[in-house]
């Protein structure tokens, strides 16, 4: 039997260009990020919506970076609609659209640019996969995800849910 002591247990991000090469956020914090995914297929259900909306209502994205927010589904955005998830997201600086594949197949929104950095909560950042092969593409929560909008770096996101 294997126990472990959840509190001690430290976020980690996917750095690019390979999901097993995983690193404690501590290790890449402070790095600037241009966008911020929060969604897709993986980490787009209503609880990470939730979470990523209570971190961001405290301080809102930070100027200059992009936050895009996709449900995974239909239901999901229609429950999170009528929750006001979707408002909390909006207010705080998100761009939210209806579920698609968009920015993590890199076909459309949030296609990213030559040299930027994203921390996206899709499952690949492989070389290319947001639209430019000369991107990096950083995978994490969707609560390191929502405070790195927050900081406009990677950001270590337990500070913003301490006392939940």
């Amino acid at each position: 039997s294997l126990n472990y002591k959840l509190d001690e247990l430290e976020p980690v991000v996917a750095a690019p260009h390979n999901v097993d090469n995983v690193k404690p956020v501590k290790e890449l914090e402070g790095l600037e990020v241009n966008q911020v995914f929060i969604g897709s297929c993986t980490n787009g259900r209503e609880e990470d919506f939730e979470i990523a909306a209570r971190i961001l209502s405290k301080k809102g994205v930070k100027k200059g970076v992009r936050c895009i927010a996709i449900p995974a589904s239909r239901k999901v955005f229609l429950n999170l609609l009528r929750n006001g998830i979707i408002d909390k997201l909006v207010s705080a600086g998100c761009t939210v659209t209806h579920s698609t594949c968009g920015p993590c197949l890199g076909v459309h929104f949030g296609i990213l640019g030559s040299g930027e950095v994203a921390v996206s909560t899709s499952n690949r950042n492989f070389k290319g996969r947001m639209g430019n092969p000369e991107s990096s593409i950083y995978l994490a929560s969707p609560a390191t995800a929502a405070a790195s909008a927050t900081e406009g770096v990677i950001t270590d996101p337990r500070k913003f849910v301490e006392g939940w």
